[in-house]
């Protein structure tokens, strides 16, 4: 015998009784991003190889070990999206939507990195992304933390996260610091585990992001990089700073907040939890000007953040706050001959008469009593009753399946007017 073929490890399916708390969240989602005036893109999940060797860098673990690449049949190199933010710029530098202009863009779908799959983290995982280019001020960076700040509220989690910043000054500040660790890190050999040895030569700064308790201390007591930042980096973040204060969000000033990649530069920020154990990050964003040159553009300002859906939705389904929509307002259950041949003619003209409401059909034969038991499941308020008595009475009949109010029997008109009062008080 045959066996099943089962999912790839790390790739996941969503079930039919999951979908109604992605629909919740994406909905909000758009709500939110809409109020304040962003526009969505649409982007590929399949780019050529060398945008993100030249956006993430050859020399990560992303490229080096964990991005899905392969061979075409014409012979170029293609990745599956392990981030969405290359994909974004390079769809903006190629359609010339940076030249002059200011954009706020959205974009939503599927990510791929080889990982150890993990609860809240997976191979294929679905991820928010918002980018904004061509403005420098504080001011930007503060509006991509008041719409997280609003969806959190929105999505009744407000007091489960967070805010954490930091700034990461500019590429020549970074140069100057990074001496400055390494030189610290090196007379503290023993003390540092395998990852943080490897990342001594190559991105020091991910040593300060370490979660090895027993290092701990020996970061704390790590120099700092807001000790070498500039005039102009200090008056960046302490604009940054004064907006929150007179918007009254709190944040955490985190010093040790970094970014793996050199594009980086200024605001940094995470949105974390502690309700979610190790994966506490639930919204990362920051400003990465300098990304814009490396991919081919002439000197602009970009600043963004991402958000993994499958962490979202497990501190949304913790907070047990989430007023899901019945899938199925109304079944229609059918028996007999004539009841099946017009069953199907009455509900279209419902859903004409009543649009936006739920209404399924029953396929597939069944008795009343089978027919009644499918639609008590799916959790249908009322069923529409329809026999061959009913289709040559042209009368329907109608029976609450949640409360003790009975059965009805109505002509099709009072029917319709019956399900359109019943939508009204929904």
């Amino acid at each position: 015998m045959t066996n099943n073929i089962q999912a790839i490890r790390g790739m996941h399916d969503v079930l039919p009784e999951q979908t109604p708390l992605w629909q919740y969240a994406e909905h909000k989602l758009r709500e939110v991003l809409s109020v304040y005036g962003y526009s969505e893109i649409r982007l590929p999940v399949l780019e050529k190889t060398e945008l993100f060797k030249r956006s993430i860098g050859e020399v990560t673990d992303i490229v080096e070990k964990e991005m899905y690449t392969f061979d075409d049949r014409n012979g170029d190199s293609l990745t599956l999206r392990p981030e969405g933010t290359a994909g974004c710029l390079r769809a903006c530098l190629e359609h010339g939507l940076l030249h002059n202009q200011v954009h706020r863009l959205w974009y939503y779908g599927p990510m791929y990195r080889h990982e150890r799959p993990q609860k809240g983290r997976y191979r294929q995982f679905i991820q928010l992304g918002v980018e904004t280019y061509g403005m420098s001020g504080p001011d930007i960076d503060a509006e991509l933390i008041l719409i997280m700040d609003r969806l959190w509220k929105k999505l009744g989690i407000r007091d489960k996260v967070r805010l954490q910043i930091n700034s990461l000054g500019t590429i020549a500040e970074r140069q100057v610091y990074r001496v400055v660790l390494v030189n610290y890190f090196k007379a503290h050999l023993d003390e540092l585990d395998e990852d943080s040895l490897r990342r001594l030569e190559t991105n020091p700064l991910r040593i300060l992001d370490t979660k090895n308790p027993a290092m701990q201390q020996l970061v704390e007591n790590a120099p700092e990089l807001m000790a070498h930042l500039g005039e102009e980096s200090l008056a960046h973040f302490n604009g940054l700073t004064a907006i929150l204060d007179s918007l009254g969000v709190s944040y955490e000033i985190t010093t040790r907040l970094v970014r793996g990649l050199d594009y980086y530069s200024k605001t940094v920020f995470e949105w974390v939890t502690d309700e979610l154990g190790s994966q506490g990050t639930i919204c990362a964003g920051g400003r990465y000007d300098s990304l814009i040159e490396q991919l081919g553009g002439k000197p602009n300002f970009a600043v963004g953040f991402a958000m993994g859906m499958e962490r979202l939705l497990a501190l949304v389904e913790l907070a047990g706050n989430v007023p899901l929509e019945r899938s199925i307002d109304v079944y229609m259950i059918r028996v007999g001959e004539l009841a099946e041949k017009e069953g199907l003619r009455l509900a279209e003209k419902i859903r004409n008469e009543v649009p936006g409401l739920k209404l399924q059909v029953n396929c597939g034969g069944g008795s009343f009593k089978s027919q009644f038991k499918k639609a008590d499941k799916i959790g249908a308020e009322y069923a529409i009753i329809l026999g061959d008595d009913e289709v040559s009475r042209k009368e329907l009949a109608i029976k609450s399946l949640r409360s003790e109010q009975g059965q009805k029997t109505f002509n099709q008109e009072q029917a319709i007017a019956f399900l359109q009062e019943f939508l009204v008080k929904m």
